[in-house]
């Protein structure tokens, strides 16, 4: 097992699991459109019909051939003949001759002979059977075409996307009522330590209450995952070996968290270990927050200990875990932090330099443009994240950012 003291850079950590453990999805399942919602794709969706079927207008006005009002303008309207209105719902039932025009509205599907429609605003109803067109329409203009959208046997979405709410209401405009998805990441989050007690109990002396449960449950619901709660494991190595044993023979991912460092009651990686082949493959990342980290598999099953520190477990699953569960979901979207937006340092920030170090900023839009105010404090403050929009990354060796300098600030999920 590689050693606490050889500290591997959060580059080389990802690289050495990367070469014990790619992370696939374990299988997919057929759901209905209305439930597909943030589930990602696991066939490519073929569109068996043309979007939109008819040529249709995208305006409200009148349809009309192009040739017979080009030179219409406000000064010399050009007049045509009304014959007729496409109704709602209906096939266009009358067509538009020369020198004629059919009153549409959006959407009605475009009556035949004609190859424009006028804008509502730039026709004068002279009466009832008689408009004027006071601007000249090119022809196409205000018209959505057969299968501009979408042609039928066209891939309208590609396998490995995860379902957004416009991916939902094109799937519905071609006719797709059901999908096939990959099947949700099963993942066991399992606190460690005898000083934990649930939220609804007041902490005696040296208690403390525990949020770890709730935070990674948020962040595996986050990206498509379905946490499974264990409830906290005292520092009893039989019931951790034991628990640990059925969180990994039931889920696809365990997330630990606690116990990961070298103290006398740290005892996750050594059950780990015991657990199944290969075991505990990183221990100890230079990274801050979160330098107890562990990366294991198990038997083909992942395990991450994250440090017991709220902050740090958050930083760690950003860091590392958020890419595992990606795979596991079928996601092929980019790896990695998330949205990335560039701003200023608000105030020069002192780094150690020995390990990357990860300073939660909340952005300030200002009129000289976006700051990126550090929010200060220990590992250990929880507010230093809910105050926060993100983090700033300074790589190792890099021992301070000055105030003013532009930086790539990593927005935290929504």
């Amino acid at each position: 097992m590689p050693g606490f003291t050889a500290l591997l850079t959060p580059t080389e950590a990802k690289a050495r699991y990367a070469r014990a453990y790619v992370p696939r999805p374990r299988g997919t399942e057929r759901v209905p459109l209305a439930d597909a919602f943030g589930r990602v794709l696991a066939r490519d969706a073929q569109a068996p019909e043309d979007l939109p079927e008819f040529d249709r207008s995208t305006v409200d006005g009148y349809a009309v051939r192009a040739d017979d009002v080009a030179g219409a303008s406000e000064a010399a309207p050009v007049r045509l003949a009304l014959v007729g209105e496409v109704l709602m719902g209906e096939a266009a039932r009358t067509p538009v001759a020369p020198h004629t025009a059919v009153r549409i509205p959006t959407g009605g599907m475009l009556p035949e002979g004609a190859d424009a429609v006028v804008m509502l605003e730039d026709v004068e109803v002279r009466d009832e059977r008689t408009v004027a067109v006071a601007r000249a329409p090119r022809s196409g203009d205000n018209i959505m075409r057969r299968a501009e959208d979408v042609r039928a046997g066209e891939t309208a979405l590609r396998a490995g996307v995860r379902l957004r709410p416009q991916d939902l209401g094109l799937l519905a405009a071609i006719g797709v009522a059901e999908v096939e998805v990959f099947l949700r990441p099963r993942v066991a989050v399992v606190p460690t330590g005898d000083e934990l007690v649930p939220p609804d109990r007041r902490p005696g002396p040296g208690q403390i209450r525990e949020s770890n449960t709730y935070a990674l449950a948020a962040l595996v619901r986050q990206e498509g995952g379905e946490p499974r709660l264990y409830g906290v494991v005292k520092d009893d190595y039989g019931l951790l070996l034991r628990t640990l044993a059925d969180a990994r023979a039931a889920n696809d991912l365990v997330l630990v968290s606690g116990g990961t460092s070298v103290g006398a009651k740290d005892e996750v990686a050594r059950a780990i270990d015991e657990l199944g082949r290969p075991g505990v493959i990183v221990h100890g990342v230079e990274i801050k927050p979160g330098k107890p980290t562990i990366l294991a598999l198990v038997e083909g099953t992942p395990v991450v200990g994250l440090p017991g520190n709220p902050v740090s477990g958050m930083v760690i699953f950003d860091v590392f875990v958020r890419d595992v569960l990606r795979g596991l979901a079928g996601w092929t979207g980019p790896r990695g932090f998330g949205q990335v937006v560039r701003a200023r340092m608000d105030r020069r920030i002192p780094s150690a330099g020995v390990r990357e170090d990860h300073i939660r900023v909340a952005l300030d839009a200002r009129a000289d443009g976006t700051w990126a105010v550090p929010v200060l404090g220990k590992s250990g403050i929880i507010t230093t994240m809910t105050r926060a929009d993100g983090v700033v990354v300074v790589p190792t060796g890099q021992e301070s950012v000055d105030r003013g300098a532009e930086v790539e600030v990593h927005l935290f999920p929504p």
